[in-house]
């Protein structure tokens, strides 16, 4: 048993065996580690802990007692559980001596007030510093953290209050170029030395280690803090929040975290991580925020750890301060994608420095807004069905949009420092996220997962479909398990320059497409177009906008779906494979939606299996989206309206006899056996048995 654990180990920590000064302390944390893995016992989020609604506590010298009460006490008065503090080392840690008087205080009124406390890891950092290191910059700093992570631990497990620790502070984007990171690189490119040349005889000229080690380095830190951590405490919940995850995501690997994670979080703060969105679609860039989580977090349970709670003044990428109806619309999202809770960001706004004065739920005069009250209302019909929402499952669709970390890190580098950058060139997520719109506002929520989330183990995929869109690189490995999928009877919708590259950032297009025989040809250019050209696919009667590339097919096996003007290679094909399909379009039809033209989503509501699909909408409703899950005794689903106008949406459903409940409705909507009507900005929330 130690011996395989040890080789899980090694897989999973790619460092940890050549470490030398930095991490002389491998062996021991092994030991830990294993001792871990087999007497903790698992942690969970339990019936009782559900739902973990609430907000940051903002913990600085200067507050009063008063305050501090006040504080939870309007945490708890307001249907709110669970509370996050930033643990300042700069506040307790002074002169060799350490004082936690200040945070007692915080803990001991969590306590009266029945407040989980999440604590979050913060080490001295400089005072400017709104966001904390994500790596250390030397072996001294690194130490420095072990004893702040030994007196964390130590000290506040003495209260019932604490429920869990935050290992770091949004990870994701801290990697500078220091003594401590130049020591873990030398280290990995023992381990990581490549060819000058390819297996096929060209030279290597590119290459994505430097993505790759970013993003193994954030594991490894990650469990460098859980391992410290269960030195002292075997039991204590242990969590983490990405950010901007639509621009981080290559430097996560979700699945290499579970081992040591209780749940995952993120941070998802609208003015912050959701600029690829107009604000009217915030709704579907915290349902696509959620799906990724969802997705990541596995068999583990997951939720928002930080949400924007109010105005952000001169902080964040753009003004903004969420309304309620936003605040109750992130929350019922989050819940529909499985979620078990939402932490804002945050309850008080800091007094001091960059940021002050900004983020709050509560005035300053220390009162609740309207956007306190949304959370009281949804945290009421929550606890009043308790039962019904915590046992609730996400529904799987049927359909994956998978993205692929390499084709991300090659986008990255082929486009770092030039005008492709900047001027609509670098369109992997922006293109992904369209299927994902289009879908949304058909009442379907497609998953949205990393290639290596995806189960790619089962005997039969009849009824699932692939996407993959413009996802520029695919690794050789990947090949095998695509033609598997779709020789079993699962659907594969390509579009763009998806395959133009191989895991070495070279041209697999030029040299030899791997994907061919599963493709049914190959591509003979691609052009550049400077304005939409529009599809029009056999056997769909509309078209379909496609951007920025046209690509041109020369087909072997497959046949052809779109030909013009009588030209020889045609601009789509399908090709049957096994059991199942592929369907090919080389261009970018997601960022199409952005044209102002939604026959995409008609198109991919044909195209993709969803009969399946308990309840979905018959037609598409702009500025509408819906979430589902399935209850022990029935389906729920949860309807945002993000238009202008009250709407009657007529709905797709395969069990007539289903009849609608309503549990939650801001604005007074309503639902009958065939439809649903839902006012503006509304939250609908219904249960259909």
């Amino acid at each position: 048993m130690r011996l395989l654990f040890y080789v899980y180990m090694d897989k999973t920590t790619i460092f940890e065996a050549q470490i030398n000064n930095t991490m002389r302390h491998f062996y021991f944390f092994l030991i830990i580690s294993i001792f871990c893995a087999f007497n903790i016992k698992a942690q969970t989020i339990k019936a009782s802990d559900y739902p973990l609604l609430g907000a940051q506590v903002f913990i600085e010298p200067g507050q009063t007692e008063q305050e501090t009460e006040q504080w939870f006490k309007t945490l708890h008065d307001n249907g709110m559980t669970i509370c996050r503090i930033r643990m300042f080392e700069s506040y307790m840690h002074k002169d060799n001596h350490w004082d936690f008087s200040l945070f007692d205080r915080a803990f001991r009124y969590a306590e009266k007030y029945n407040i989980k406390v999440l604590g979050t890891f913060f080490p001295l950092t400089d005072k400017t510093d709104i966001g904390g290191w994500k790596f250390p910059k030397d072996q001294a700093q690194l130490e420095n953290f072990a004893e702040y992570i030994k007196q964390m631990s130590t000290h506040f497990k003495q209260y019932k209050s604490l429920y869990g620790w935050v290992l770091i502070n949004e990870p994701g984007g801290g990697l500078k170029d220091n003594a401590f990171s130049q020591n873990m690189r030398k280290e990995w490119n023992l381990k990581h030395q490549e060819s000058d040349f390819l297996k096929n005889g060209y030279p290597l000229l590119v290459d994505l280690q430097d993505e790759q080690f970013r993003n193994e380095l954030t594991t490894w830190m990650l469990k460098w803090i859980a391992n410290e951590v269960r030195k002292y405490d075997k039991n204590i919940h242990l969590h983490v929040n990405n950010h901007a995850i639509f621009t981080n995501i290559g430097e996560y690997n979700f699945s290499e975290w579970r081992p040591f994670l209780n749940s995952l979080g993120g941070s998802a703060h609208a003015s912050w991580h959701f600029t690829m969105f107009p604000r009217q679609e915030y709704d579907i860039a915290m349902s696509a925020d959620c799906e990724l989580l969802y997705s990541g977090a596995g068999s583990l349970p997951w939720f928002m750890t930080e949400i924007q709670g109010g105005n952000n003044t001169f902080s964040g990428n753009c003004a903004m301060c969420p309304t309620k109806e936003e605040i109750a619309q992130w929350l019922w999202i989050i819940i529909g994608t499985e979620g078990k809770g939402g932490i804002f960001w945050s309850l008080n706004p800091r007094a001091s420095g960059i940021e002050s004065g900004e983020w709050a739920l509560l005035d300053f005069q220390h009162q609740p807004t309207d956007r306190v009250s949304a959370i009281a209302s949804v945290s009421h019909c929550l606890n009043n069905n308790k039962e019904l929402f915590y046992t609730a499952k996400k529904i799987d669709p049927g359909i994956s949009i998978l993205y692929i970390r390499e084709s991300l890190w090659t986008e990255k580098i082929i486009t770092q420092g030039t005008p492709a950058a900047t001027d609509g060139r670098k369109m992997c997520m922006e293109n992904m996220l369209g299927y994902f719109k289009s879908l949304s506002e058909c009442g379907i929520t497609p998953n949205l997962k990393a290639f290596d989330e995806y189960d790619f183990s089962k005997p039969d995929y009849s009824g699932q479909t692939i996407i993959l869109a413009h996802q520029l690189a695919v690794p050789s490995k990947y090949v095998p398990l695509l033609e598997s999928f779709v020789s079993k009877g699962g659907k594969l919708i390509v579009d763009g320059l998806t395959g133009f590259y191989d895991e070495n950032v070279h041209n697999q297009m030029l040299t030899g497409f791997p994907l061919k025989k599963l493709f049914g040809g190959s591509i003979s250019e691609f052009n550049k177009i400077d304005n939409p050209h529009f599809y029009h696919l056999k056997g769909y009667k509309y078209e379909i906008p496609g951007l920025l590339w046209k690509g041109t097919i020369r087909r072997e096996a497959s046949l052809p779906l779109c030909n013009e003007n009588n030209e020889p290679l045609p601009l789509a094909t399908e090709n049957h494979f096994g059991k199942g399909d592929v369907v090919w379009i080389p261009s970018l039809l997601g960022a199409g939606w952005s044209l102002g033209n939604y026959s995409l989503a008609s198109w991919l509501a044909l195209e993709c299996e969803t009969s399946s699909i308990p309840i979905s909408f018959k037609h598409l409703n702009r500025d509408i989206i819906m979430k589902e899950m399935k209850a022990k005794d029935g389906i729920i689903t949860i309807t945002v309206n993000k238009s202008r106008e009250t709407q009657i949406v007529d709905l797709q459903k395969n069990n007539q006899t289903l009849m609608p409940k309503i549990l939650y409705a801001d604005k007074g909507g309503s639902a009958n056996a065939t439809s649903i009507t839902i006012n503006p900005e509304e939250s609908l929330v219904i249960h259909w048995k």
